[in-house]
């Protein structure tokens, strides 16, 4: 499929869609996108005028989950994403092509659209050894990132290994798995996650279809759409983490109950992602709603933050936001002083009545009743 050449309505018209199935994408391309229903309009205008950028996706130390995780997106079809929005002229597993004229799909890409592709990377790159560790058709990774990142205009690291380096990076490290970022001098906007959410894939690639623009990055050029907030901040288990309520064994009673997996080791406190607000599977559960506490497999050197079962003593955040162990008694405490301090200021303000109604008596009573009294 060769890209550049077709906007994506001339494609989706020629493959017998009709204007209605082309709007109905636009709503979701621009829901996707977190832009709302108002903007269907703009966005089918965009679709109707810019050609469809090629797009290369690469891969190299990995398991493949983030492409298993795009692939399976909810909004919009992915299908039609892949198919038609964009020419995806180059993906090791996606492509038909193989051998040499895989090869010669990307090599032409390369060439014919020096500045308009969109680049995608999974997985890391090995540099020990001068990159031994993953070579494909003779030639190391790190070579053939250099030759797709030379003349692309937008470069993308999905999932953990490609924006940290994830476990391959984890200690020993001995390949020197090494994150995109920290071998190119271009911008990279990371989407991480073992895997990355697939809406949230999804979104991304919408956006730049119709802005041909990074959205808004954080320090770690994360989307802030999605990477702003901490899983903890938008949990359904927080108000159990408040009143001092976790679960002390998997099998336990809290658990069935569903209180706060924070001393079962759960780093949704220290993880930012979009988990319990998109989730997974076309919004039907994250891993903290099926019984799991967060890994935090979408922050830096989450492989070597210590065992996944052991709770964290402390993490920042607000006072209430201590230790586990110590949160429900502080805040039996504080109920208690509450409680007391509320008793004794409604006894002192009962008596200040009292005494002050007597005055009023007094003050109000004939001398002759004063005197029988």
């Amino acid at each position: 499929m060769s890209g550049g050449k077709h906007t994506l309505w001339e494609v989706m018209r020629e493959k017998g869609y009709s204007r209605r199935d082309f709007i109905q994408f636009c709503s979701f391309a621009a829901a996707a996108a977190g832009l709302g229903p108002n903007a269907s309009a703009a966005v089918a205008k965009a679709f109707e005028k810019k050609a469809r950028p090629p797009v290369i996706w690469l891969h190299f130390q990995e398991c493949t989950c983030c492409s298993e995780s795009f692939i399976r997106a909810s909004h919009p079809i992915v299908a039609d994403v892949l198919l038609d929005a964009i020419s995806l002229d180059y993906s090791e597993t996606l492509q038909a092509a193989a051998g040499h004229q895989a090869e010669k799909c990307k090599a032409d890409t390369l060439k014919a659209y020096a500045g308009k592709y969109i680049l995608l990377v999974e997985g890391s790159v090995p540099t020990k050894e001068h990159g031994v560790y993953c070579t494909i058709g003779g030639r190391t990774a790190e070579d053939i990132l250099q030759e797709a990142v030379a003349g692309a205009a937008v470069i993308v690291a999905w999932g953990n290994c490609a924006s940290y380096g994830c476990v391959q990076n984890a200690k020993p490290n001995p390949t020197g798995a090494t994150p995109i970022h920290e071998l190119v001098s271009k911008p990279v906007i990371n989407v991480p996650g073992c895997p990355p959410i697939a809406d949230v894939m999804v979104a991304l690639v919408t956006h730049l279809l119709m802005f041909g623009r990074a959205p808004e990055l954080d320090a770690q050029g994360r989307p802030k759409e999605f990477y702003s907030r901490r899983v903890h901040d938008t949990c359904y288990r927080r108000p159990y983490y408040d009143a001092g309520l976790f679960v002390e064994s998997f099998d336990d009673d809290h658990a069935r109950k569903g209180y706060c997996l924070y001393k079962m080791g759960c780093r949704g406190p220290l993880t930012y992602n979009a988990c319990s607000v998109t989730k997974w599977n076309e919004g039907t559960s994250y891993p903290i709603q099926s019984g799991h506490g967060c890994i935090g497999c979408s922050e830096n050197k989450f492989w070597d933050n210590g065992p996944f079962y052991r709770h964290l003593p402390s993490f920042p955040g607000f006072g209430i936001e201590s230790t586990a162990d110590s949160v429900g008694v502080a805040l039996g405490a504080a109920a208690a002083i509450g409680v007391a301090a509320h008793a004794v200021s409604t006894n002192i303000r009962k008596r200040k009545l009292i005494h002050e109604q007597v005055a009023e008596d007094v003050k109000n009573t004939p001398k002759s009743e004063k005197v029988d009294r």
